[in-house]
């Protein structure tokens, strides 16, 4: 499964793509205003510090104008996914723009079906919202369950499930049980990952022999 890191925050990107434990970005109008920078300006940066995809949110309504958005992001570099809502004119500037080549992210995913209608729009990827789910007293991954299911159904789709909206490690194990393609983080619940008490003893311990023996590595 890969991982994406969602957030606009450029310092954190750059951490987590040095330790090579991001594939891409997901960004949002909400999470650019929270970095205080300009739009384009911070989705360039980004697409410069990692290779893979870096969803960049259209901000329209009507079909005409997310295409021009759209190939307006497309321009910033070759890694920019466009990411668009699902609503019929959404899947409308989904098929137009993955027909041209993009990379498309149709997000706010909430139902088996919007999942199928997007894969049929052309759709690079898929984003349901596990956490927006759990909130509303549904469980989140049931519906990544479901459409992991209708997708491999069918050989002919290749939209990739990304799961979103992740709360905590848990939602991001069960997205791998399931066999999600992505799980989009925040930068906190990438680095919760890598936490668990038994490390930190072991590594107490171990160095504390190591101490008591006088030896050097260098």
């Amino acid at each position: 499964m890969k991982f994406f890191a969602d957030t606009a925050d450029v310092k954190e990107i750059r951490e987590l793509a040095s330790a090579g434990l991001i594939d891409g970005v997901t960004t949002n109008p909400t999470l650019i205003m929270r970095s205080g920078r300009g739009f384009i300006e911070s989705i360039a940066e980004i697409c410069k510090i990692v290779d893979g995809p870096v969803s960049a949110e259209v901000t329209a309504l009507a079909a005409d104008e997310m295409i021009e958005q759209g190939r307006r992001l497309l321009q910033i570099a070759k890694n920019v996914a466009v990411k668009v809502p699902l609503t019929l004119d959404g899947l409308k500037a989904c098929r137009a723009l993955s027909q041209g080549g993009a990379m498309v992210n149709v997000t706010l995913c909430f139902s088996p079906a919007q999942a199928l209608l997007a894969a049929k729009a052309g759709a690079r990827f898929i984003s349901p919202f596990v956490g927006r789910l759990d909130d509303v007293s549904q469980v989140g991954m049931d519906l990544i369950r479901s459409i992991r299911t209708i997708y491999d159904n069918y050989s002919a789709i290749t939209t990739e499930i990304l799961v979103a909206s992740v709360r905590h490690p848990l939602h991001v194990v069960e997205a791998a049980e399931i066999g999600a393609d992505v799980c989009t983080c925040p930068p906190d619940i990438l680095r919760k990952l890598l936490q668990h008490p038994l490390t930190d003893i072991g590594l107490e311990a171990f160095l504390a022999d190591w101490k008591k023996s006088g030896q050097k590595i260098v």
